[in-house]
């Protein structure tokens, strides 16, 4: 393996609202968060798997009946081969 061709990681934790992931990433932040005896940096994020609607079973389902009538309409467009 060849030396110093890898990126450094730091501790960091990712904060989503009142959730916290703690790991290491490339990136770096000027706040930084003693956790276990060991100085995180920490970085706020907008959505993660606690929060975005995937995950959460909050997506909304998007109604895709008709679309294809509606642009055979608007086109003249007939289906089959």
């Amino acid at each position: 393996m060849k030396a110093e061709i890898h990126p450094t990681l730091y501790p960091v934790v990712f904060v989503d609202g009142d959730h916290e992931i703690i790991t290491r990433s490339t990136k770096k932040s000027g706040e930084t968060r003693e956790i276990n005896g060991v100085e995180h940096y920490v970085l706020p994020i907008d959505i993660s798997s606690y929060s975005h609607p995937f995950f959460t079973g909050k997506a909304r389902l998007v109604d895709t009946e008709g679309r294809v009538e509606r642009f055979r309409r608007k086109f003249g467009a007939r289906g089959g081969s």
